[in-house]
């Protein structure tokens, strides 16, 4: 925020000041702010209350367009939650760096604005600017553009400006805009990631009624139009065609169903694999490289971007495909494509994956952390029934469950598969209730690190909340239980 605020030169002014002045001190959040705002000359008014007030602002924002005027307004409100000892909350100082696209999804040169009355020049060194940054410090306050000959599409909080929860009227139309033309990164990014969720939900909701299954085109043609893009840094590319993640979508649910948020990303996965199938292929062949391992930021996006391309047509299952991912596998020069690879080829259960798991293993198994990622990989697997995988891998001459890196990695990280640990019929938690007994003969404070992951049973349905207290009474009950696991297992039962 400081950087947002001062900007790049004036944020180094404010650096050099803080060495000057502490340079060998211990020195308080407080001192940093003095630096920042003496070397600048700055008016930062009630911005240490970012320090003192507990809780994240939520900043609410509507927008309108007077063609007749030709003034674009964005009206703000922020609110701070009450929290325990601070149940009434000052408004913070809030930057927000603006930019407004037209039709055609270019930015619109800004040149003023009003603000409380007074009519404010945004101009840069005599030229308009694209990004303003705006410091909303009320509960209620409006800024008005001049000179907006269209109405705007308003790209909001880019660069991420402030750690604030953002309401906006953006409709889906605009987020689908954004996501095709913002040439802010994160927030083309944002507002992939809102239409997915919102996409998300309906569908698991779709699903929970038995209904079929749709993917809107619109949001197809928007990984596409990102996907295609060779303008775009490869590393953003590759994050912005990744979907949410499934416990995201579940802590946005008012009762966590980790069965329809599986069917439902997977199914979305799926689709775009099917529908852009020749764009991933594309990108896979395009971005492979057989020259020897570099570690820059070229090279790294390069890998980033075919990983996540090779992950989802390998999900198509279908042989072409899978020899393509079988040769990356067998040509890659470095770990990092190597275990993609794997990873692509073990999303389907068959011949192949244990081959490859096998062949991995056989290469790789003098090196303990990249065993420890082996057993991550197919501990986390979605595939039906791992449970019986995982119990045989307690059995495997490179586990032991005395060694808690090993232990993370194989049980923590079945832990972390939302198909297979909640599995309805309650195998995913009596098989970490009895290994957590186990444990805690051998190692208390590995053991209640593992009962954790049974202390969020309130997110689910009636039938998972009684397999889940099932276990930690069960746990609870057993003789001899250390300090470590009784604490935690007590305080999630009365949670």
């Amino acid at each position: 925020m400081y950087k947002t605020l001062l900007g790049s030169s004036g944020f180094r002014k404010g650096m050099d000041l803080y060495f000057k002045r502490h340079d060998g001190q211990a020195v308080t959040c407080e001192d940093f702010f003095a630096a920042m705002r003496d070397a600048n000359e700055a008016d930062f008014s009630n911005f240490l209350l970012w320090y003192s007030q507990a809780g994240t602002p939520r900043v609410k924002v509507t927008s309108s367009y007077n063609p007749d005027s030709r003034t674009y307004s964005l009206k703000f409100s922020q609110e701070v939650p009450p929290t325990p000892g601070q149940p009434v909350k000052e408004p913070m100082f809030i930057p927000v760096a603006v930019g407004l696209l037209d039709s055609k999804g270019k930015d619109m040169p800004l040149t003023s604005m009003h603000h409380e009355g007074l009519l404010q020049s945004v101009v840069s060194n005599g030229q308009p600017v694209s990004t303003v940054v705006l410091r909303v410090t009320k509960k209620e306050e409006e800024f008005v553009f001049s000179d907006i000959t269209e109405r705007p599409v308003p790209s909001l909080l880019r660069g991420y400006s402030s750690p604030v929860r953002l309401d906006s009227d953006l409709t889906d139309g605009d987020l689908y805009f954004l996501l095709a033309h913002d040439s802010d990164e994160f927030n083309r990014w944002e507002a992939g990631q809102i239409l997915a969720r919102k996409l998300m939900l309906t569908l698991v909701a779709d699903f929970q009624q038995n209904k079929p299954l749709v993917l809107n085109p619109k949001f197809v043609e928007g990984i596409r139009s990102i996907l295609c893009d060779s303008t775009l840094d490869k590393d953003f590319v590759a994050l912005a065609v990744t979907l949410p993640g499934e416990g995201e979508i579940m802590d946005l649910m008012e009762v966590a169903d980790p069965d329809a948020v599986h069917a439902v990303r997977s199914f979305i996965r799926k689709q775009l694999a099917l529908q852009l199938k020749k764009e991933f292929v594309s990108t896979v062949k395009d971005n492979t490289s057989s020259e020897p391992y570099v570690f820059n930021h070229h090279n790294m996006a390069r890998r980033a971007l075919k990983n996540t391309a090779l992950a989802y047509i390998a999900y198509l299952d279908e042989p072409e495909l899978n020899q393509l991912a079988l040769h990356e596998y067998h040509s890659a020069t470095n770990m990092t494509e190597q275990f993609a690879a794997l990873a692509a080829l073990t999303q389907i259960p068959g011949q192949a994956r244990d081959d490859v798991l096998a062949d991995f293993y056989k290469k790789w198994e003098h090196d303990y952390l990249v065993v420890n990622k082996w057993f991550s990989l197919q501990a986390m697997s979605n595939i039906p029934g791992n449970i019986v995988n995982v119990q045989n891998l307690l059995n495997h001459p490179s586990f032991d469950l005395r060694n808690p890196n090993k232990v993370y990695s194989l049980i923590g990280g079945f832990c972390g598969s939302r198909v297979n640990f909640h599995a309805k019929d309650g195998s995913g938690y009596k098989f970490l209730g009895d290994i957590v007994l186990q444990l805690d003969k051998i190692n208390p404070q590995v053991a209640s690190r593992m009962v954790s992951a049974l202390s969020r049973w309130g997110r689910y349905d009636e039938t998972r909340q009684a397999l889940h207290k099932a276990e930690l009474q069960k746990i609870m009950s057993a003789n001899g239980l250390s300090e470590n696991v009784y604490e935690i297992a007590s305080k999630s039962l009365a949670a």
